[in-house]
């Protein structure tokens, strides 16, 4: 039986860089879900869709095609046979993905991609609803948070060294404006499973809650 571990939380607590750190020393494979979400987003901006508008979306969900390979042992993101994964971490993208997330047919169209990798793989899945709607039966489920200031400062410092022109104040608004938006929506809102285990990033380092972490799900694995 493989082994799930379900990692959900808000834009910025770090669960992607921990999820990966943490699914290498576990040996399992990372499935960074907001990527796939991301993708999306920025294909409907690539094709000046109203997002809002169901149906446009519906007719491009028909025309899309969304895969996960690794390269080098990493998730690359390809859509329609591109590689996408230096294209869909803007802040524009970030709001697109938050809004396209929110629509069911968006949702049906990447669950069931989702499920395939979690049965067939030990996986370390992060996301939004992992631990809620996509692997409700996961092995180990963990709610990731820091504080919206400190999480607004580290999107900001990544976007600093990624050669993007940002303010603090335009991210950190972005930032508590996607919580609300996240956590708000009809369709599978953002919120912590009731079986989760709570993991508060505020104040650590990367390099500190990586091993924090893992104890945590050798821990959860134990029992």
């Amino acid at each position: 039986m493989m082994i799930s571990i379900a990692m959900d939380g808000p834009a910025g607590a770090g669960k992607s860089s921990l999820a990966k750190a943490a699914a290498k020393e576990l040996g399992y494979i990372y499935v960074d879900t907001g990527a796939l979400y991301r993708t999306l987003g920025y294909k409907a901006l690539q094709n000046g869709l109203t997002i809002e508008a169901g149906e446009t979306v519906d007719k491009m969900l028909a025309e899309t095609s969304v895969d996960i390979r690794f390269v080098d042992g990493e998730q690359h993101v390809f859509l329609d046979g591109v590689d996408v994964n230096d294209k869909i971490r803007t802040p524009e993208v970030s709001m697109a993905a938050s809004k396209i997330s929110a629509i069911p047919a968006v949702r049906a169209f990447l669950l069931e991609k989702q499920r395939e990798m979690a049965r067939h793989h030990d996986v370390l899945m992060d996301g939004r609803d992992i631990g809620t709607v996509v692997l409700p039966n996961a092995t180990v489920k963990i709610f990731i948070t820091a504080s919206p200031e400190e999480r607004a400062t580290r999107r900001y410092k990544e976007l600093l060294e990624k050669g993007q022109q940002v303010e603090y104040k335009d991210v950190y608004d972005d930032m508590v404006k996607r919580d609300y938006e996240d956590s708000h929506r009809a369709i599978a809102p953002l919120k912590p499973a009731e079986d989760s285990v709570l993991f508060d990033t505020t104040g650590n380092t990367l390099e500190m809650s990586i091993p924090l972490l893992v104890n945590l799900i050798h821990e959860r694995l134990a029992e």
